[in-house]
């Protein structure tokens, strides 16, 4: 397995940046490239120095690198890793910080050269905020990541993975893919599509009284569509099965509030309160939030 003498970052968005500035801080020694297709994002890239160098060719980026890492939107995967599958480095570790993980795995597992290792990452970290400009060097600081691994996976490329998301100040859990998406379709994607829809059941007019309740659930419709479209394409089957919970949830309501069965209403709120209650008690607890 090689040294990490050099790490590429391709995609310069607020992730991408962000892990730019926080392996400039966490590894020193370390060259860290940074590539953007965009010429306008390189040029702000350099601008804000998340990086040792920024490129201008895809290619280029990878040839010397020990680690890889995909920040762009997960429909770009297939592309990128075919793009740069025959330039990539004998040893080379491949990850990313994409929400969806089953795919990615497909994908690498086709199309990369045997001896560059594939391992799925996910740090449960960003905001609804987008560009290079947002970029942080602590965003990683405190925050879950969750790593991926199958049958196939290297068991030395795992370790590194882990041990670089920790050095950035992440705290690890491992999971399978399947099992990654199953989880993080009900606890992420599922809320995200929950938010949008109740700002587009109501009109523009109604939204202007809204207060923080509504703005605080709201918050992450606030996200690229671009991007959140690419994730619930690429989870599109156990988000099916939490939409289809959702409805069953209203469906459940709605007929208690139809028939003004108060009792019935009390126990769906009761439910949910104290189940919100355990949650955040855990995360508390964990300290995953201030108390």
């Amino acid at each position: 397995m090689r040294e990490l003498k050099q790490i590429t970052v391709i995609g310069l968005g607020l992730l991408g940046g962000s892990v730019g500035l926080s392996v400039l801080r966490a590894f020193r020694a370390v060259k860290l490239v940074g590539y953007s297709h965009r010429p306008s994002t390189r040029q702000k890239a350099r601008q804000l120095a998340v990086a040792s160098e920024i490129s201008d060719c895809l290619r280029e980026s990878v040839v010397n690198a020990d680690m890889v890492i995909l920040a762009t939107p997960i429909s770009t995967f297939e592309q990128i890793l075919t793009e740069i599958s025959d330039w990539l480095p004998k040893g080379c570790i491949v990850t990313d910080v994409g929400s969806t993980k089953a795919l990615p795995h497909k994908w690498a597992q086709k199309i990369l050269p045997k001896d560059v290792h594939y391992v799925g990452s996910h740090p449960i970290a960003g905001s609804e905020q987008r560009g290079v400009e947002f970029s942080r060097d602590d965003l990683f600081e405190g925050a879950k990541c969750v790593v991926t691994n199958n049958a196939k996976t290297d068991v030395e490329a795992k370790k590194r993975v882990s041990d670089f998301w920790k050095r950035l100040g992440c705290s690890m859990i491992e999971m399978s893919p399947a099992e990654h998406d199953r989880i993080f379709a009900k606890v992420s994607h599922l809320p995200h599509l929950t938010a949008a829809s109740l700002i587009n059941a109501n009109d523009i007019e109604t939204l202007k009284f809204s207060g923080r309740g509504m703005i605080d659930t709201t918050r992450i419709a606030s996200g690229p569509e671009n991007v959140w479209s690419d994730i619930v394409m690429a989870n599109s089957a156990n988000l099916a099965k939490g939409i289809e919970k959702i409805i069953n949830e209203l469906e459940r309501v709605k007929r208690a509030i139809e028939k003004k069965d108060k009792k019935s209403i009390e126990e769906f709120l009761a439910k949910a309160r104290i189940k919100r209650a355990a949650m955040m008690n855990y995360k508390i607890e964990n300290k995953e939030l201030e108390s």
